[in-house]
């Protein structure tokens, strides 16, 4: 009941209520970015969703658009300014998620949504975790974030789904606010964007930031 009832309900309640309070802080980040991008204020990209159904995730823009002579796009180091730091320090850049729970694309809490291009890679037990709703945060974040190798990640995010409960979901909350409250386990430049997908079908492998 709690899994298909409860949490959903609760999911669209809270979301649009803070979608409400904090619109202030939501329109004037609007602003403020669309002046120090010179335009479009959010990123966009497209994300695995429930039972593998793709989704587009909002997020607050915190890199430029640079690309080299040859039309490739810069690393996210050389594209990361200033003040995206400090959105991504502060989580800020999370808070369009809001939009994604309210259509019903997210939750709070579940397996972070990994790009569509990551699909073909899953280990069959790994697909489990898109029988959940993605999160914003999730049982990997508070155990580690973006420092656990990329199957450790995986695995917490199918135990998280095989054990679904109002407990769990009140310590994974409790921790994740901890955690951004002391700004910890945070990257700046998330391993996600560096993952690598090998040719041939090979695992992803995970290419550290220098």
């Amino acid at each position: 009941m709690y899994r298909r009832i409860i949490k959903p309900a609760a999911d669209f309640t809270v979301a649009f209520l803070l979608f409400v309070i904090l619109s202030p802080v939501f329109i004037t980040l609007v602003i403020l970015l669309w002046i120090y991008y010179r335009g479009n204020p959010f990123f966009l990209q497209r994300r695995i969703g429930y039972n593998e159904k793709p989704f587009s995730i909002y997020k607050f823009k915190s890199m430029k658009d640079l690309y080299d002579e040859e039309g490739v796009r810069l690393p996210d180091h050389l594209r990361l300014t200033k003040l995206g730091k400090w959105i991504r320090k502060s989580s800020l850049d999370e808070l369009p998620q809001l939009i994604n729970i309210i259509k019903g694309d997210m939750s709070f809490i579940g397996p972070r949504p990994l790009p569509v291009r990551f699909l073909p890679y899953y280990a069959e037990r790994e697909r489990k975790r898109h029988l959940s709703k993605p999160g914003i945060t999730g049982l990997a974040q508070v155990s580690g974030r973006n420092h656990l190798p990329w199957d450790e990640r995986l695995e917490l995010d199918v135990k998280y789904v095989e054990n679904i409960s109002f407990r769990m979901d009140v310590i994974i909350l409790i921790n994740t606010i901890r955690k951004v409250v002391k700004q910890e386990d945070i990257t700046l430049t998330p391993q996600i964007d560096s993952l690598i997908v090998l040719r041939g079908g090979e695992r992803p492998v995970i290419k550290k930031e220098r």
